[in-house]
């Protein structure tokens, strides 16, 4: 299957472009290929009822498929009036992958919700989410003033198996055609936060998980790289010019 240029072990072009919207603490729209997600981080003064009174912050996310986000239209859920299990799963990954990122006691009693709204959709809208996440709550703390709640990037990426060969990032057709396929999401320490993955058509060995487990990381090391380059460039075009 080709892969646009791109070997086994390459991400596709992944691109986090900061300052996408105007009104939220944080933006970003990031790029996997043809994924696109934008990722907005709101700051708010309070805290859910569960956090109130803990002088610890909170932070969370919700994600969403805008109707033409895939190649044939899907309702919004909204206008069904419940989430899917497939929605709700990715939000709560997307959240406790963002908090991992965060030291809640020096953000104090404030929350961060980051709303994933993914525009386009071919293969790892989830990891687009929490890559791009990670990088709009950034912004969002230090427009908080509250930087140093902000720890290591956390990223995340797909990787998998399709005919006995290992693959990093897939994308739709790859996903579709995968005989395993994995998320993992990493911090820059290269310590593994989640890793979620199933046999789709043939068993794995110990051996396999490993390799796929080392190639995510080598992706996410890479996507940290990036995240840490917006954040800066985004801190840069905030400062006030000299002269």
């Amino acid at each position: 299957m080709p892969r646009q240029g791109r070997g086994p072990d390459e991400l596709r072009r992944v691109e986090l472009v900061t300052g996408f919207t105007d009104h939220a603490e944080g933006s970003v729209l990031c790029t996997f290929g043809g994924t696109r997600v934008l990722c907005t981080a709101t700051a708010e003064e309070r805290v859910p009822s569960h956090v109130k009174g803990s002088g610890r912050g909170w932070v969370t996310a919700e994600y969403g498929m805008l109707p033409r986000s895939t190649h044939t239209r899907t309702d919004r859920e909204a206008a069904k009036g419940k989430q899917s299990g497939r929605t709700q799963e990715i939000q709560r990954l997307i959240g406790r992958s963002l908090r991992a990122a965060c030291d809640l006691a020096a953000l104090g009693e404030r929350q961060v919700l980051v709303d994933c709204d993914v525009i386009q959709a071919d293969g790892g809208t989830r990891t687009a989410a929490v890559t791009g996440g990670y990088v709009a709550v950034g912004i969002a703390l230090r427009r908080m003033r509250r930087e140093k709640a902000l720890r290591a990037p956390v990223a995340a990426v797909s990787v998998g198996i399709i005919a006995g060969e290992l693959r990093l990032d897939l994308d739709y057709e790859e996903d579709f055609a995968a005989e395993v396929d994995f998320n993992v999401v990493s911090n820059a320490a290269g310590e593994l936060l989640e890793v979620q993955g199933t046999a789709e058509k043939k068993p794995f060995t110990p051996a396999q998980l490993h390799a796929m487990v080392a190639l995510a990381q080598k992706g996410t090391r890479e996507l940290h790289e990036l995240q840490r380059a917006a954040l800066e460039k985004a801190a840069a075009s905030e400062r006030p010019s000299r002269g």
